[in-house]
């Protein structure tokens, strides 16, 4: 799709890979970019060096994830493009307790659920819209030392290619983005053996979306 003249919402926009995606779409020529993120001040960082707009948002809750949508949709008249981005990490395995189980499913599965409800039948109505949903290598291979992420991120893999399928011959666009380790906040807190290989700087990785 073309970026130039597109509405664009990221989740999880106030550092790291959203951060990095904000700033190559607002380069791109994006109308307008909306970072919505639960670190309010971050995000209203970004949109005011890019020209945007800012919202908050916490994911885990779908009343939040709709209020983002309709902020959005609201202001600007429609939204071309969402990327479903937020995400965390949780370190351990099936040991992990249940309420870090339940938090890591809620942002990093749930949130694209919430985020597909809210946001598709809108691109429908117009004509189509693009999704994109930052999974993770982990989603196509494994997560060494986490087996709550590794979980997490097949799912929402799984998700983003079940959304492709049920929508994709009424116009919505879905793209799944699969790094491998990053240089952000999550990957500063370990990485194990994601990085062996090295670690992509978000621009790069932003880079890699404009031209997929």
């Amino acid at each position: 799709m073309e970026l130039n003249g597109t509405v664009t919402v990221v989740t999880g926009g106030a550092s790291g890979i959203g951060r990095a995606l904000c700033r190559r779409f607002a380069r791109e020529g994006a109308e307008a970019v909306i970072v919505a993120d639960v670190d309010q001040a971050g995000a209203k960082a970004v949109a005011d060096e890019l020209g945007g707009a800012s919202t908050p948002c916490d994911v885990r809750e779908e009343d939040s994830v709709i209020r983002l949508v309709r902020f959005t949709e609201e202001r600007f008249g429609r939204i071309d493009l969402f990327c479903s981005n937020a995400g965390i990490f949780v370190p351990g395995g099936v040991e992990v307790d249940n309420g870090s189980w339940q938090r890591i499913w809620e942002v990093n599965v749930m949130a694209h659920v919430f985020a597909a409800r809210a946001v598709i039948p809108g691109m429908i109505e117009r004509g189509g819209g693009a999704f994109l949903i930052t999974a993770s290598a982990a989603g196509l291979l494994s997560q060494i030392g986490s087996a709550p992420y590794s979980v997490t991120k097949h799912a929402a893999l799984g998700l983003a290619e079940n959304i492709a399928i049920t929508y994709g011959e009424q116009g919505v666009k879905v793209f799944a983005l699969c790094p491998q380790a990053v240089r952000t906040e999550m990957t500063r807190q370990g990485t194990g053996v994601a990085a062996l290989d090295g670690l992509m700087e978000p621009e790069q990785l932003a880079g890699a979306v404009v031209e997929g």
